[in-house]
C-alpha cells in the first residue's frame, strides 16, 4: 500500500490527491465530482491516519449544536457518497474501515514528507544539486570532462524547476463569456427537497442572468445534466460555454447551508469556492452573494445600469418554499403542471403579498393556460392583468415581471406598441432570460418581423440549447415566414433531442404541408396525434391538414373530436377556425373566428401572420377583422 504524502497544499494516497485549499479531490489527476461533508470526512481522516475518528467527533465537526438534521442518516450518506469516489466499499475497504458503533478510520499509513513549490527557483535548483556537484568556489577542483556533464545535468534540473515554478505562478484572470450553473446537489437527507435544490439553482441562474457580461445557460439545459457523473469539460462542450458553477443545498427546518464553486470548464481550474449558512427568510440575499462573487471571480464587473444597487430583502419562508414548488409544476409545461403550478403560485402569493416573483410566474402562467386551452382567455385575462401589473408595482426591475406584462398585452390586450416596450425592457433587465427571448420572439412573428423574431429565436436555443421548447420555438418563428426547408431541419433536432415530441411533429406537419408535400404532413399529423390525441393545437392543425390534402372524411372526424372535447372543457373556436379553413369553408371559418374574436382569445395575435389562414386572406370579413385588430403595417 503506497503511503500517504502531505504537503503544505494537499494530501496525496495511493491514487489520490486531495487539494486542502480548494477542496478538490482527484484521481490520477483527474478532478472527482465530490464536494460538501464527504470532503469534510475525508479531511478529518486524512488529519488522523490509521486512528480512529469517533461519530461524535465527526457530528461536532460537520453539525454543529444549532444544526437540526437526521445525523445518523446524513453521516451515512456523506460516508457512502465518498466510498464512491475513492471506488471503496465497507464490506472489504481499501481506504476507509468502519468500526462499528464507534466511527472510522483510514487504513492508509502516511509518512512524513513535504514539498513547497512556492519558494523561489534559486532555492529550489540550490537544493535539487549535490552538495559535491555544485558549483562555488571549488569549481577549478572539476576536470572538464565531468564539469561538463554536471552543467548539463544543473541546467536541465534549472528549467524543470523554473517550469514548475512558471506552472504554479499566479495566473491572470480566465476569458470566460459564458456560464452553466449545473443543478445543486440536495444533501438534505429527504427526496422532498429536491425542489428546493433544483429551485436554488433555477434562482441562481436568473440572478446571474441579470448581469450583462456573461451569458447564463437556462435552466432546461443544464437540467439534464442532474446527477450526471460526465466530466464538466465534457458538459461545458456540450453546453457551449466557458464557465461551470456547481455546489450543494442543505436544508434543515429554516436553516440553509449552500456551497458553490466556480471552474474554467476547458481546464477544470478551480476559480472560487464558498459556504454560506443562512435562514430561509434570507435566502435571496445569499442568491445575490453567490451571484455577485461568481461575476467578481472571473474577472468582470456587473452592468446593470437600469438595475439600482439595492440589497435583496428578506422573504416569507413558507411563501418562497411554495413559489420553488410552482416552479418546480410549472417546468413541466404540462396541463396538469399548470394546474398545480397555479395553486403553488396563488398559495406564495397568500404568504406574502409583497413577493413580486410569485405575481410574475402567475402572469406567464395565465397567458399559457390560455395559449394551451385550460380555460377561456377571457376568464384568466382580469387576472393575469392584475398579477403583472402587482409584479411591476412590487419590482419595477425585475425582469420576469415586464415579461409577464409585455405577454399580457400581446395575448390579451393586443396593445401591439406597448408590448414591445415591455418585452425589449425584459430582454434588457436580464439578457441571459431565455422565455424573455422567446416571448419578444413570438411577438416579432406577430407583426411580420420575422429576420427578428429568428434572431431572438437563435438567441434564446443559445441560451438553453439542450430545451426541446426552445428548439420548437425557433422552428415555429422560421414556420411563419414559410421558411420551411429550415423548419423542417430544425425540427429534425428537436426529434433528436427528445423523439417522442408531438408538437414537433405537428409543427413538421405545418411545414409539409406548407410545401404541400401532404403525405408527409399527414404521417406527421398521425404520429403527434397517437402521442397527444386530446391536445387541441395537434387537432386544429391536423384537421386543418386533412382539409387541405382532400381527406374530408377525416377532417370532419377531428371536428367530431374537437366537439366531444368540448363537451367537457373549453375549446378556442380557433382552432374550429382552423378545420374549416382547410376543408375551403370560409364563412364557419368566419364565424369560428368572430367567436374568437368576441371570447377574446389569445390565438388571435396570429391572425395576420397564420400561414393556415391563407384560405382566407382575401375575405371580407377576415380583412375586417385584422383592421379591428389593428395590426401595424409588416416590415
Amino acid at each position: 500500500m503506497e503511503n500517504a504524502v502531505g504537503t503544505n497544499h494537499r494530501v496525496c494516497f495511493k491514487a489520490f490527491e486531495l487539494d486542502l485549499d480548494t477542496r478538490e479531490l482527484y484521481r490520477n489527476g483527474i478532478r472527482l465530482r465530490v464536494q460538501g461533508q464527504p470532503i469534510d470526512v475525508l479531511e478529518m481522516l486524512l488529519e488522523r491516519p490509521g486512528e480512529l475518528v469517533t461519530r461524535e467527533a465527526l457530528r461536532k465537526k460537520l453539525w454543529p449544536e444549532d444544526t437540526f438534521v437526521d445525523f445518523e442518516h446524513s453521516l451515512n450518506s456523506a460516508v457512502t457518497r465518498l466510498r464512491d469516489a475513492l471506488g471503496d466499499r465497507s464490506e472489504k475497504p481499501r481506504y476507509i474501515e468502519t468500526l462499528p458503533r464507534l466511527g472510522y478510520r483510514l487504513i492508509v499509513p502516511q509518512r512524513n514528507e513535504t514539498q513547497d513549490f512556492n519558494r523561489p527557483p534559486s532555492e529550489v535548483i540550490a537544493e535539487s544539486i549535490p552538495a559535491s556537484a555544485r558549483i562555488g568556489p571549488r569549481l577549478h577542483r572539476y576536470p572538464q570532462k565531468r564539469l561538463l556533464p554536471a552543467i548539463g545535468a544543473i541546467a536541465l534540473i534549472g528549467v524543470s524547476a523554473l517550469a514548475m515554478w512558471y506552472l504554479r505562478r499566479p495566473l491572470p484572470p480566465p476569458r470566460i463569456e459564458s456560464i452553466a450553473v449545473l443543478p445543486f446537489a440536495n444533501l438534505s437527507g429527504d427526496p422532498a427537497q429536491e425542489y428546493f435544490a433544483d429551485g436554488m439553482t433555477e434562482e441562481l441562474i436568473t440572478e446571474l442572468g441579470t448581469s450583462g457580461s456573461i451569458r447564463v445557460v437556462s435552466r432546461t439545459s443544464v437540467m439534464r445534466y442532474k446527477g450526471s457523473r460526465k466530466p464538466l469539460p465534457e458538459i461545458a462542450r456540450e453546453l457551449g460555454v466557458d464557465g461551470i458553477v456547481e455546489g450543494t443545498v442543505t436544508r434543515s427546518e429554516n436553516h440553509v447551508r449552500i456551497t458553490a464553486n466556480l471552474l474554467q470548464a476547458s481546464s477544470d481550474r478551480h476559480l472560487w469556492a464558498q459556504r454560506y449558512e443562512s435562514e430561509v427568510e434570507n435566502i435571496l440575499v445569499v442568491q445575490s452573494k453567490v451571484s455577485h462573487a461568481v461575476v467578481d471571480a472571473i474577472g468582470k464587473a456587473l452592468t446593470r445600469q437600469e438595475r439600482p444597487a439595492t440589497a435583496p430583502r428578506r422573504v416569507n419562508a413558507e411563501s418562497y418554499q411554495a413559489y420553488l414548488e410552482g416552479r418546480y409544476h410549472f417546468n413541466k409545461m404540462s396541463r396538469d403542471g399548470l394546474k398545480k403550478a397555479e395553486v403553488s403560485f396563488r398559495r406564495s402569493i397568500d404568504l406574502d403579498r409583497t413577493f413580486a416573483p410569485a405575481y410574475g410566474a402567475i402572469a406567464i402562467l395565465y397567458g399559457w393556460e390560455a395559449l394551451n386551452g385550460v380555460r377561456p382567455a377571457a376568464v384568466v385575462s382580469p387576472l393575469a392583468k392584475a398579477a403583472a401589473s402587482k409584479a411591476v408595482e412590487l419590482d419595477g426591475q425585475l425582469a420576469e415581471a415586464h415579461t409577464a406584462m409585455g405577454f399580457v398585452m400581446l395575448l390579451y390586450d393586443w396593445d401591439w406598441e406597448g408590448a414591445e416596450k415591455e418585452l425589449e425592457f425584459a430582454v434588457r433587465l436580464n439578457p441571459s432570460s431565455a422565455e424573455a427571448h422567446e416571448i419578444y420572439a413570438a411577438y416579432l412573428t406577430a407583426m411580420g418581423r420575422g429576420d427578428e423574431a429568428i434572431r431572438e429565436g437563435q438567441e434564446a436555443v443559445r441560451l438553453d440549447p439542450a430545451s426541446p421548447m426552445s428548439n420548437i420555438s425557433l422552428a415555429w418563428c422560421l414556420y411563419f415566414p414559410r421558411r420551411h426547408d429550415e423548419a423542417i431541419a430544425q425540427l429534425a433536432r428537436v426529434l433528436e433531442l427528445e423523439p417522442r415530441t408531438a408538437w414537433a411533429n405537428m409543427e413538421l406537419g405545418w411545414n409539409y404541408a406548407g410545401k404541400r408535400m401532404y403525405p408527409q404532413a399527414i404521417t406527421e399529423c398521425r404520429v403527434a396525434l397517437d402521442l397527444m390525441p386530446n391536445d387541441l393545437d395537434i387537432l386544429g392543425t391536423c384537421g386543418d391538414i386533412y382539409g387541405l390534402a382532400v381527406q374530408k372524411s377525416e377532417a370532419h372526424l377531428i371536428l367530431r373530436r374537437l366537439e366531444k372535447v368540448a363537451e367537457q372543457e373549453y375549446v378556442d373556436p380557433y382552432h374550429f377556425a382552423l378545420v374549416y379553413a382547410g376543408l375551403g369553408d370560409t364563412n364557419r371559418a368566419m364565424d369560428q373566428l368572430e367567436s374568437a374574436y368576441r371570447e377574446h382569445s389569445a390565438l388571435l395575435f396570429l391572425l395576420n401572420v397564420d400561414p393556415r389562414l391563407d384560405p382566407l386572406r382575401s375575405a371580407p370579413r377576415f380583412l375586417d377583422l385584422l383592421h379591428r385588430l389593428k395590426f401595424p403595417p409588416q416590415h
